[in-house]
């Protein structure tokens, strides 16, 4: 049996909302970076900067300015930019993304009971590789989803925290994702020093 170790055992998914945010990714020690809010007519640069810097890229489709959440963008995100993965709260982007092999990321927000009960209705109908549960400030329930879908878990939102990063990990999360660049630095330090 082959064990996979889900972003080759990155446990912080540092996420640029700015092009600043973004152009530091690329210097990082960082493989894989979540792109958030960008214009449309920037992905296609932005993906080819990340390859030429050997950074996988995974695109939030849902935040992208400019881009629709129909077939038409599933198919121009999955066909035309190809990124190493793909967050959406749609299950036609997870779909597609699933068809053409790119990582599909179910994007849960945990605003209550009703909203758990029907992310499962979807999740067992998109069955995505992981689950990103927001907000991540909820640890508690990073193993009740996971039990319920047999899905690995990404934690995001509000995290503030290497404490709410530690949290999260510790409750079974796989990696978390985060925009605040002090933690990123802070994992930084501790790729670097080997930890």
């Amino acid at each position: 049996m082959i064990i996979v170790i889900p972003f080759h055992g990155q446990k912080i998914l540092p996420a640029a909302r700015t092009m600043k945010q973004f152009e530091r990714l690329l210097d990082s020690p960082f493989e894989y970076i979540v792109l958030l809010e960008v214009h449309i007519s920037n992905v296609k640069t932005l993906k080819q900067e990340a390859d030429k810097r050997s950074k996988k890229l995974i695109i939030h489709a849902d935040l992208i300015q400019g881009l629709k959440t129909d077939n038409f963008a599933a198919d121009f995100l999955c066909n035309d930019i190809r990124p190493a993965g793909i967050i959406s709260t749609r299950s036609n982007m997870i779909a597609k993304a699933k068809a053409k092999g790119i990582i599909a990321i179910q994007r849960m927000f945990l605003l209550d009971t009703i909203a758990l009960e029907k992310s499962y209705s979807l999740i067992k109908q998109t069955a995505p590789d992981f689950i990103e549960m927001l907000p991540g400030v909820i640890p508690e329930l990073i193993q009740e989803v996971q039990e319920h879908t047999g899905i690995p878990i990404i934690n995001g939102g509000l995290i503030r925290t290497k404490q709410h990063i530690d949290d999260a990990l510790g409750a079974g999360a796989v990696a978390v994702t985060t925009s605040d660049h002090l933690l990123w630095e802070s994992f930084t330090k501790d790729i670097n020093s080997g930890n």
